[in-house]
């Protein structure tokens, strides 16, 4: 078993709870991590057997194109995709961060993380 890592993916996007925050847009920080097995890539050298993290990459871009209220809603249908679409992924961990969330006060990021596995 191994994990393949995206960090630091970074997105304009239009999520939010307020009109305001979905029509003006704000900066948006994505890490994944999935756990699949690299027995046979490892010997074989070839990318079958594995996860193309371009693959990953494609399924996180076009989520964080489609504009959410709740970050928990964008996350779980990145989950979804990575699961139903790449057989190979045995868990995988998703974290999104807002950068200065609305919240009255200063604040860098506002992160949530979800984890799931087969």
């Amino acid at each position: 078993m191994g994990k393949i890592s995206l960090e630091g993916l970074l997105f304009k996007a239009y999520h939010g709870y307020y009109d305001e925050e979905r029509q003006k847009g704000n900066k948006f920080e994505v890490n994944i991590t999935v756990k699949t097995d690299f027995n046979h890539a490892s010997k074989k050298d070839e990318l079958e057997g594995t996860v193309d993290y371009e693959r990953l990459y494609a399924i996180v871009k076009d989520e964080m194109e489609q504009p959410s209220k709740l970050l928990e809603h964008v996350v779980n249908r990145m989950i979804n995709r990575v699961l139903d679409e790449i057989p190979a992924v045995k868990k995988v961990k998703i974290s999104l961060s807002k950068f200065d969330p609305p919240i009255g006060g200063l604040c860098r990021a506002a992160t949530i993380t979800v984890k799931k596995k087969r």
